[in-house]
């Protein structure tokens, strides 16, 4: 019998609460122990607001500083900067995702278009995020490597795009579980965003 001070929550959707295991009926993800989520102010995605994408504005810009104060000096300015911010975003948001691997993979089934179909896939993106990273940290920059993580953000936004046609509220789990990002068109610039990098790059080089 399960224990009745035990109460089930969704990680996503706080406000659905069970005494029971199950899943969230708005998204489907399983229930887990309330004292198995991490805690926040936040319950449910409320209203969105500008401070919302605080987090993703946040790590975004520290990276493309950081591309740029690593591309002084270069050769060629723009490449190198595109490069840096390319090969940054996989290694942050991979990173962020292996935090809570388990909680990632939950939250992306909900959205993502593989993922909905093959659970084990929100386990896999994360290590395919990080090896373009660590591929391209390496020095590859080749045309197939940049198609790749083109179809790979590509594909990612079309489950986006979905959700967000649909109207329906979801988190984002670019950022894993650990910082709350609402699935809005702001997630959208960051998918189709890569495809564009990609695509200049590929012209480019």
């Amino acid at each position: 019998m399960n224990n009745p001070e035990e109460t089930y929550v969704c990680p996503m959707h706080p406000e659905i609460v069970s005494d029971t295991p199950g899943k969230c009926s708005i998204c489907g993800m399983r229930l887990v122990k309330k004292d198995e989520v991490v805690t926040t102010e936040d319950v449910g995605l409320g209203e969105i607001t500008l401070k919302s994408y605080l987090p993703l504005v946040i790590i975004a810009l520290l990276i493309l500083v950081s591309s740029l104060v690593a591309a002084l000096g270069t050769g060629d300015f723009l490449v190198n900067t595109l490069l840096y911010f390319m090969t940054g975003f996989f290694l942050v948001f991979a990173g962020f995702k292996l935090l809570d691997l388990k909680g990632f993979a939950e939250g992306y089934s909900t959205y993502d278009l593989l993922a909905q179909r093959w659970y084990g896939y929100g386990y896999v993106y994360p290590f395919i995020e990080l090896s373009f990273g660590l591929v391209m940290l390496a020095g590859f920059h080749d045309a197939w490597l940049l198609y790749s993580e083109a179809a790979l953000m590509l594909f990612s936004g079309l489950g986006v795009s979905l959700k967000i046609y649909r109207g329906e509220k979801f988190q984002c789990a670019c950022l894993g579980t650990f910082l709350k990002v609402p699935l809005t068109y702001v997630t959208l610039v960051e998918d189709f965003g890569m495809v564009a990098i990609a695509l200049i790059l590929i012209g480019l080089l």
